[in-house]
């Protein structure tokens, strides 16, 4: 069993003391987010748990924990989001220099290619040109030469939840970079070109368009070559059919909750707005099995400890 934690909000920067209290109880509780009533009970003993996929913008909260995690035999490794934007796109994220010391400090503790680079999403507008993405873009992966062996970029994707929260931020235009194919292929072209100067690999994350000629190829976040080689495994290659269909992603559990992230990031898919987010933020109990709600009228079945197995002999 793969854990993703998580696509849906950034649970090292914000939910650690929860997360090592599941860990701790060796279960959580999920609610379906289509269906609230729907409750999945996921172990988290280590011998159920292949490895534990982390996605963050700030793990400095977590990695005070690693050598807990490590203690325990769970395997991980980190996707890491790097932008460089302005605060008016991204309001509480950590400035970039500190996201990168922060970088180098975890690469330098669990290993180059246990941290991957995010350059994601790419938005275009006229307060980011092709221009700044491509000296944003250079400077983050100089800074990172040597630190990491993989970098995945995207583009925004505009559905009426992003686009109203990009319409409410003062004077900003924007474009649909996939709309103009010369634009994009001379900046993937250019990206493609400098990951190589810094020593990365470079692929897409769940685009449908063929960035393949200008030297960038479909990737897999969640991906099972990359966890076989890293943990000595040997997970299987069954598509997550729970994601996008151009994902190339391999089956996982996400645990994290949609509305619940306090990045503030203006593009982002998995936040309504920050109002419907601190709402959410003040139900969260660390100690509750749910990362949002108590256990209120759930079955005490699936509340119970689990039975560790001891040694016969």
């Amino acid at each position: 069993m793969i854990i993703s934690a998580s696509r849906r909000t950034d649970i090292p920067a914000f939910y650690t003391p929860w997360f090592m209290n599941r860990i701790r109880e060796g279960f959580l509780l999920t609610r379906n987010p289509f269906n609230a009533h729907q409750i999945r009970r996921v172990s988290l003993l280590p011998e159920d748990v292949d490895v534990i996929v982390f996605w963050t913008r700030n793990p400095r909260m977590l990695m005070g924990h690693l050598d807990e995690l490590d203690s325990l035999g769970f395997n991980y490794y980190f996707q890491y989001t790097i932008t460089g934007y302005p605060k008016k796109i991204e309001n509480s994220v950590p400035r970039p220099h500190r996201a990168i010391q922060t970088f180098i400090n975890l690469s330098d503790r669990i290993g180059a290619n246990r941290v991957i680079w995010r350059y994601d999403p790419i938005l275009v507008s006229n307060v980011i040109d092709t221009d700044e993405h491509k000296r944003l873009f250079y400077k983050i992966a100089s800074m990172l030469h040597g630190k990491t062996k993989r970098v995945v970029i995207s583009f925004s994707d505009f559905y009426k939840k992003t686009e109203r929260n990009l319409a409410s931020i003062k004077d900003l235009h924007y474009t649909d970079i996939t709309k103009n194919p010369n634009m994009l292929n001379e900046l993937v072209s250019y990206m493609s070109s400098v990951a190589n100067q810094f020593g990365m690999s470079i692929e897409t994350c769940a685009e449908e368009i063929d960035t393949s000629t200008s030297g960038v190829a479909h990737g897999k976040c969640i991906d099972d070559t990359l966890i076989n080689d890293l943990f000595g495994l040997s997970v299987g290659d069954i598509k997550d059919s729970g994601q996008r269909e151009a994902c190339g992603c391999i089956k996982s559990i996400d645990i994290g909750s949609y509305n619940t992230c306090l990045h503030e990031c203006s593009y982002c898919y998995a936040t309504f707005n920050k109002q419907t987010v601190l709402k959410n933020k003040s139900k969260h109990d660390p100690k509750s099995p749910f990362l949002i709600g108590g256990i209120e009228g759930v079955d005490p079945k699936l509340l119970l400890p689990p039975i560790i197995q001891g040694s016969l002999f």
